[in-house]
């Protein structure tokens, strides 16, 4: 079978001669039941038996200022490691965009094992948006939830998988957030060089 990782967006579904493209999955998706009927309930645990395993860190110079995010995604014997920054932004906004760009990266729906030492991605998604989305996208002292754009299309880019969120400990020795961090500080890094040209 094929790696899930792939610097292609998009996804697919495949299961013994069943091939169906993830719109037409998406388009067979019960609003009513919250769940894919059957053909693509099969077809996505078919597709989802190989474990991704992504690290994603973001760095800034400054906050808000240049920034990076970094994502190093591994499945059985291949790897791949991504990368990219902004001009002004935040630690965060990078955060987010680690997480986003490594789960966008997976060319069909995946068993994902995320982690991330930011407990600001972590908890947002897994309790915190719930309550943001019941309130219009308010906190809970009615203030407008920050970077809703960046929460959207994470939400999103999270529906075609089965993650399990894991927070490390940020520089402790974890071999894959070390080298998601490097690669956000280096486009950190690359993006204030650019901007002082």
């Amino acid at each position: 079978m094929p790696s899930p990782v792939s610097s292609a967006g998009g996804c697919s579904l495949q299961s013994s001669g069943l091939r169906v493209s993830w719109a037409t999955a998406q388009r067979m998706y019960s609003s009513a039941t919250g769940g894919l009927t059957a053909p693509a309930k099969h077809a996505t645990q078919t597709a989802m038996s190989k474990l991704v395993e992504i690290w994603t860190d973001g760095a800034c110079s400054g906050n808000p200022g240049p920034g990076g995010w970094g994502a190093l995604l591994k499945s059985g014997d291949h790897e791949k490691e991504l990368m990219g920054g902004e001009y002004e932004t935040t630690n965060n906004r990078m955060e987010l965009m680690a997480a986003i760009e490594g789960l966008n990266a997976l060319m069909r729906p995946s068993k994902v094992r995320l982690h991330t030492d930011s407990t600001y991605v972590k908890d947002g998604l897994t309790k915190w948006i719930h309550g943001w989305k019941r309130n219009g996208w308010k906190t809970a002292s009615k203030k407008p939830v920050k970077n809703k754009d960046l929460w959207q299309a994470l939400e999103t880019a999270c529906k075609a998988h089965d993650i399990e969120w894991i927070w490390v400990k940020g520089h402790a020795g974890d071999e894959g957030n070390e080298r998601a961090d490097e690669l956000a500080r280096l486009a950190a890094r690359q993006k204030k060089d650019a901007s002082a040209l």
